[in-house]
């Protein structure tokens, strides 16, 4: 018997796409929708439509199109990116409406996290023509897109041609730049860089804080601590910021005790006052080091001084409570949150629903998901993926098929993480049937935009023959062609996007 996940494979196409036309007329309106709502179902009947009939639909109904919709609606459909970059082309034919330079960079984002350069591109030409852009927004997508692919070299050459493409340069796009390869972790080609240009862009304690930020992401305090003289040598006066820097890189690290005597050092000096950003980095610190008395003092100590928490305190103090702790005690803290007029956020659910999980207590992780919806708070694709992996890890590979039932039904659509969990599960099961739904899932997340590792095409398409299923073994090796087909065409468009070689002396390090 297959899942409710498999009745949208079974249905009448034809049906379903009739009904899906009558529930989107339906929706049509003369005057602004409201936006969240209507955005979420928009997105589903999208998802739902064949071209020709989404073509019609965008075409001879009369939604009221607005740039704050279609963002809400490209967002709603980011994991499945070839329906976002469909819809989105489909609609710059509308009579009457035009795309903002935010929509074109939605669609460039998720075009470059498809690794689809030539549509990249297509898409910057088309701003251009239309003169919404490019930005340094845009540029700061494109860039940090090819960063993630392992590409950061044409990242750096994409950064210095932006003047090509009528978009200046200045401080604050040098420092997002920055900012994308240090979070990358390529933080010495960030500095390398920083050496390079800083004089031409004037460096400010900004730059300085994010090459910084970057040695502490990578542990390296003693360089965080270089690139702070070198700061007060050029006559820079470190901000706040500099030293909640270097606290959070002393606590990564794991240098506890440095970490508090250079938060004793702070409060003695006064150079500048504490906030609540300091007092969050330590109350996180002390408690990933297990020391979740000393977090409480440490928490308390900033109530008392007045310094009110902020949900990111919250947050890190129950995440701490459910790794060092006590679930129950973390719950005690989300309440008194609570209590005190706080709203939680997405992220303050994730943990309480991840504590939950860790010690089994799945019944009660799904009450907070649906408390989560009752209260307004939208679950994210990592709330989903931690109960389905927590259910699969337990072996109910039916109940995680459930929660990915729901997310298919439009709450959120799932990522490359959720298809590569549910799979290896239908391994771990070795049930009759589960061979199929683990190709089936493959197909999807193929025609979603997602690329398979080469291993779980190869464990599917081992299973299939072995099993005497050739007929759809033969899909699957349709699925992969398809992909060999993508990864190539992304190598190629990289090969040749329309970037000038720069052949500065001082770029010959890139």
């Amino acid at each position: 018997m297959l899942s409710p996940l498999h009745k949208l494979h079974i249905r009448n196409p034809t049906s379903l796409v009739c009904s899906v036309k009558l529930s989107f007329y339906n929706l049509t309106t003369i005057t602004p929708p409201a936006a969240d709502d209507d955005a979420s179902s928009l997105s589903f009947l999208i998802l739902k439509l064949d071209p020709q009939a989404l073509t019609h639909n965008l075409e001879f109904n009369s939604v009221y199109w607005t740039p704050d919709l279609v963002n809400k609606i490209l967002k709603h459909l980011w994991n499945h990116g070839p329906k976002a970059i469909q819809f989105f082309n489909l609609l710059e034919r509308h009579p009457t409406y035009t795309h903002s330079a935010a929509s074109f960079d939605h669609a460039i984002d998720i075009a470059a996290r498809l690794r689809n350069y030539k549509t990249v591109w297509a898409l910057v030409a088309r701003m251009r023509k239309r003169r919404v852009g490019p930005n340094p927004k845009t540029f700061a997508i494109i860039t940090e897109r090819y960063v993630s692919a392992g590409k950061p070299d044409k990242a750096v050459r994409v950064f210095l041609s932006m003047q090509e493409y009528g978009c200046q340069q200045d401080l604050n796009s040098f420092n997002t730049f920055l900012d994308v390869l240090c979070k990358s972790r390529r933080v010495e080609m960030a500095y390398n860089l920083f050496k390079v240009l800083k004089r031409r862009f004037r460096a400010d304690t900004i730059s300085y804080n994010i090459i910084a930020n970057g040695f502490c992401l990578l542990k390296r305090t003693p360089r965080a601590l270089e690139v702070l003289r070198e700061m007060v040598e050029s006559g820079l006066e470190p901000t706040l910021k500099t030293y909640n820097v270097i606290l959070n890189g002393y606590f990564k690290a794991g240098q506890v005790k440095e970490g508090w005597q250079f938060f004793l050092e702070m409060k003695r000096r006064r150079r500048c006052e504490m906030d609540v950003v300091t007092y969050t980095t330590v109350v996180h610190g002390f408690g990933v080091a297990g020391e979740i008395q000393k977090a409480r003092q440490v928490f308390d100590e900033m109530i008392g001084l007045g310094i009110l928490p902020s949900v990111a305190t919250y947050n890190a103090y129950i995440q701490v409570l459910c790794k060092k702790d006590n679930v129950e005690n973390a719950i005690l803290v989300f309440e008194e949150m609570l209590k005190k007029g706080y709203t939680p956020n997405a992220t303050t659910y994730n943990v309480v629903i991840r504590g939950l999980c860790h010690v089994g207590k799945m019944d009660r992780a799904m009450e907070y998901l649906d408390k989560m919806k009752d209260d307004e708070c939208d679950p994210n694709v990592q709330t989903y993926n931690v109960i389905i992996r927590y259910y699969c890890d337990e072996g109910e590979i039916d109940k995680s098929l459930k929660v990915f039932d729901r997310m298919g039904n439009g709450e959120c659509l799932p990522n490359l993480d959720t298809y590569n969990v549910l799979i290896s599960a239908m391994f771990g099961r070795k049930r009759s049937g589960d061979l199929m739904v683990a190709g089936k899932l493959l197909i999807e997340m193929v025609d979603r935009g997602f690329i398979p590792r080469k291993f779980t095409f190869n464990r599917i398409l081992n299973g299939l023959l072995l099993t005497g299923n050739q007929d759809f073994a033969k899909e699957i090796l349709t699925a992969q062609g398809r992909c060999v087909t993508t990864a190539s065409g992304c190598f190629a468009a990289s090969c040749c996007v329309s970037v000038k070689e720069i052949r500065y002396d001082q770029y010959r390090w890139i």
